[in-house]
């Protein structure tokens, strides 16, 4: 496992991959999130290159289809996929992701399901083909569920076994949030092969709220304050083999207000290396 940075998740501003190779270097890490659009246009040699200088991994990317709205606008965005993924692909960036909303107000659990499937399928069979993966990403808090009219999935079980019948390069963005939030075990990630966890993102939990009071947008640093058991989380995944990057994603207001950029990347490094070393990583 390494330190992967993913700025716009810790409110830090990059103005594109030579700024976020900069930052994430200054500040220890082992990777960075990229845009295979700017690898495409940059080119993937350049890239690579720019990339080993700085003894960074390209970590993963985030899901550039629309599958959540129209039919046109999902179809206009599959079509541009093959040449992202290839881009991604070449520099060895094969871990693309996205997350999945736990209630609909519109459709019933069972049509809500084939629904995803249907609009995943597609896309996962596109990154297939180009070698990369696909994390889904199951959504927690029951604050969040509550507010629409059918739940839907919201547990590491049954998003796997949705990622199951979409394809076999689906599995999880495991979230220690989303794990701890949907009442998940140690013995559930340790029953997983490595390759269903495609990437793995970190925070911690406001003491004093009840699990099922929990709100999504309001979180701690990783290692924080202890509520989410964050060293036996990265343990597990450790026990079975996940070699992946770990990508702070705390959504903490008081980290956002930080002076600057420079303020927010060493407060979260400070935080990954502590719980890293708890973790014996």
């Amino acid at each position: 496992m390494y330190k992967a940075l993913n700025a716009g998740a810790i409110g830090v501003k990059v103005s594109g991959l030579a700024d976020a190779i900069g930052k994430a270097t200054a500040h220890g890490f082992g990777g960075i999130e990229i845009d295979p659009a700017e690898v495409a246009q940059i080119g993937p040699e350049k890239v690579r290159a720019m990339l080993d200088q700085a003894c960074l991994r390209a970590a993963g990317w985030g899901l550039p289809v629309d599958w959540r709205g129209s039919e046109e606008k999902w179809r206009e965005d599959l079509k541009a996929l093959p040449h992202l993924a290839q881009a991604a692909s070449a520099v060895g960036c094969t871990r693309c992701s996205t997350w999945v909303l736990p209630m609909s107000d519109e459709k019933p659990f069972a049509e809500n399901r084939q629904h995803h499937i249907e609009r995943f399928k597609p896309i996962a069979d596109i990154l297939r083909e180009h070698g990369c993966s696909l994390g889904l990403e199951f959504i927690g808090p029951k604050t969040l569920r509550d507010r629409g009219k059918h739940p839907f999935i919201h547990t590491m079980g049954d998003m796997l076994e949705l990622g199951e019948e979409i394809g076999p390069n689906v599995g999880l963005l495991l979230d220690c949030w989303h794990w701890y939030t949907s009442g998940g075990t140690v013995e559930e990630i340790e029953a997983l092969m490595p390759d269903r966890v495609v990437y793995v993102h970190v925070n911690d939990a406001p003491e004093g709220v009840k699990v099922d009071e929990q709100v999504d947008n309001v979180r701690c640093l990783p290692g924080e304050t202890g509520v989410i058991d964050i060293k036996r989380f990265l343990q597990a995944l450790k026990r079975i083999g996940y070699n992946g990057p770990v990508v702070a994603e705390p959504f903490k207001k008081e980290l956002n207000e930080l002076p600057s950029d420079d303020d927010r990347l060493a407060t979260v490094a400070k935080s990954l290396d502590k719980i890293f070393v708890e973790a014996e990583l």
